[in-house]
């Protein structure tokens, strides 16, 4: 993305699309990146491109050597000073694309970034991330005390608390985008210091460019939902796979761990799955009966108005 930007009486307003591409490589949900890292692959909407779409995949494909497969649109952003204070106005289109690990070879200037390092604090599939006690808590205490009288400062601390699961409230892992805009107005992430010099070195996560982060939290919240009713997961799914393997992806994307006969039940269920007759070995005990997914059931299900949950215990 050029990050030349104009003021903020230029009459034209650039137009970009940003990719969200995202894999599970080795049990580790990732984002395809450039940058060193910290952005996601993007580029002006220009007057040769047949479409969005197309715009998308040729900058996606341009900058990383990766082809899209399933993409979905995600959000438009449209917010002043995305790109740092005095660098002019920006929309950014951006798309939420899913792919398979034996698709990842990404290019010199591209890598897969596991986004739990944008993210620590989504990650309770080992019990609850250690950065919550250490950093979040006390920050967003220390935030609520700064809300000027003793009513704002309560209303703040609910807020936090609802949104994050303190105070013995449960944890809602639907609201990535709702727990980064408050980390970010509460000061505790890097990108909300950038208009002021580097401060907040200490912030917990990776940080991204511009607003990058914003988006990625925001195309992490629309998978988490998506993979209750919809069997989006099978898209990140070799063609064959075990049960284990597909329970271990679905607990990578949510961030939580399910139990296992609940989860094989609710999919037996539903009829997602087939069984190929043919077993895997490498599993490290018995062998595992390898599965693959059913499209035609999926596309019944989808004309009858019948949702696909995926749930955890």
């Amino acid at each position: 993305m050029d990050e030349t930007r104009g003021t903020e009486t230029d009459r034209d307003v650039q137009i970009d699309l940003i990719a969200v591409l995202v894999a599970v490589i080795a049990g580790t949900p990732s984002v395809l990146t450039i940058g060193g890292g910290d952005k996601l692959p993007s580029g002006p909407f220009e007057l040769g491109h047949r479409s969005l779409q197309s715009g998308l995949r040729a900058w996606v494909e341009r900058q990383t050597g990766h082809p899209l497969g399933y993409i979905e649109q995600l959000y438009t952003f449209a917010d002043r000073d995305r790109f740092g204070r005095g660098a002019g106005r920006a929309i950014s289109i951006s798309y939420l694309g899913l792919t398979r690990p034996e698709e990842v070879d990404g290019s010199a200037e591209s890598r897969w970034t596991p986004w739990y390092a944008h993210f620590p604090w989504e990650d309770h599939r080992a019990g609850l991330p250690a950065v919550l006690a250490e950093k979040i808590e006390p920050g967003l205490k220390k935030w609520a005390a700064s809300g000027g009288d003793g009513q704002a400062q309560v209303a703040r601390w609910q807020r936090a608390s609802s949104i994050f699961g303190f105070d013995d409230r449960s944890w809602n892992e639907e609201l990535v985008l709702q727990r980064y805009e408050l980390l970010y107005e509460a000061g505790l992430v890097a990108e909300a210091h950038r208009s002021h010099g580097p401060q907040a070195g200490d912030a917990p996560g990776k940080p991204m460019f511009a607003d990058h982060r914003r988006i990625l939290a925001t195309a992490l919240a629309r998978l988490r939902t998506k993979i209750k009713y919809r069997p989006v997961v099978f898209e990140l799914m070799p063609p064959v796979f075990t049960l284990l393997q597909l329970q271990r992806t679905v607990e990578a994307l949510s961030g939580r761990l399910a139990h296992k006969q609940n989860f094989r039940r609710l999919i037996e269920q539903q009829e997602l799955v087939e069984e190929t007759g043919e077993t895997a070995s490498d599993t490290g005990g018995r062998p595992a009966k390898l599965f693959r997914f059913r499209p035609s059931i999926h596309m019944e299900r989808t004309l009858m108005g019948t949702r696909v949950p995926i749930t955890r215990s």
